[in-house]
């Protein structure tokens, strides 16, 4: 059903503000953009790798940072593209699970990776509204209350955090979950710039932190869906159009797609090896053949 909750958000937009903003966004992109997404989703990938890595050796199922790395593009190119948009993080923790016997602490591992970067996400979000305060609604009390919720999360995660023992890499997670939201963050500027919306960057990264923050909602089909609601209503809010907020998040979605692409490579190499691997041998023919 969570699919269908994207598509409903899709087909409402559309509905409202037509698919004009769509196809120009569409017409849009550029191959520059996508050369510079693409080498942003390498830098984030890396780093959500290495995060992963991490927190998968804390709890005695560490794996190599290839490995991570390659795991994790086939898992993005995977939530890209099919319904749900977990199903590559999903994958990624039952297969890690195999591998090492040990299902549990390998789906943990992923569970936790995830969860740290929605928190920091969340704590950048806050922070950027308090302080830029791009809707323009904000006053003292309502500032008050963002700063209550900011720090209510710090206490959510740093109880969440010693709860499950993991103050020991915790300086590392952070770091590697900063390095990830600043690059999804510079891929949204990319493609608004791309569309030509012109909202100075003081606003726009508060905008592109609500955005991806909301992103995250699962709703999703294969990623698309809360992106563009949000990014349509933010936009709205903030005295632009909700039509640039869908044309911009329509191109961030086709720059992160085309970006993950070594994903459907991994996923092809793999399939490879394994069909090569299921094969009998030479020598196993020969001896079968002679009875």
């Amino acid at each position: 059903m969570r699919p269908l909750g994207g598509a409903a958000i899709l087909a409402a937009l559309v509905a409202q503000l037509g698919g004009a903003a769509v196809i120009e966004a569409l017409h849009a992109i550029e191959p520059g953009a996508l050369v510079l997404g693409t080498a942003l989703a390498a830098v984030t990938t890396v780093g959500a790798a290495w995060r992963w890595k991490v927190v998968a050796e804390h709890l005695r199922v560490g794996l190599p940072l290839s490995s991570a790395t390659a795991a994790c593009y086939r898992s993005q190119f995977l939530n890209l593209t099919l319904p749900g948009g977990v199903v590559g993080d999903v994958e990624r923790g039952l297969r890690h699970g195999r591998r090492v016997d040990a299902m549990g602490r390998a789906v943990r591992a992923v569970v936790w990776e995830r969860v740290s970067n929605q928190v920091v996400l969340a704590a950048f979000a806050v922070a950027a509204l308090v302080v830029a305060d791009p809707f323009d609604v904000t006053g003292p009390a309502a500032k008050v209350g963002l700063v209550a919720v900011g720090i209510v999360l710090l206490l959510i995660g740093g109880a969440w955090a010693v709860r499950h023992d993991l103050s020991a890499p915790l300086a590392r997670v952070l770091v590697a979950s900063v390095v990830v939201v600043v690059g999804h963050v510079a891929t949204f500027l990319i493609a608004a710039r791309t569309v030509g919306v012109s909202v100075e960057p003081g606003r726009l990264v508060p905008l592109a932190l609500v955005v991806l923050l909301l992103a995250g909602l699962p709703l999703s089909l294969a990623g698309w869906g809360p992106r563009e609601g949000a990014a349509a209503w933010a936009f709205a809010a903030t005295g632009a159009t909700a039509s640039q907020g869908l044309a911009v998040a329509v191109a961030y979605g086709v720059i992160v797609t085309v970006a993950n692409l070594p994903g459907a490579v991994v996923l092809l190499l793999q399939a490879r090896r394994s069909r090569i691997a299921g094969l009998p041998s030479p020598a196993t023919v020969e001896v079968s053949a002679h009875g």
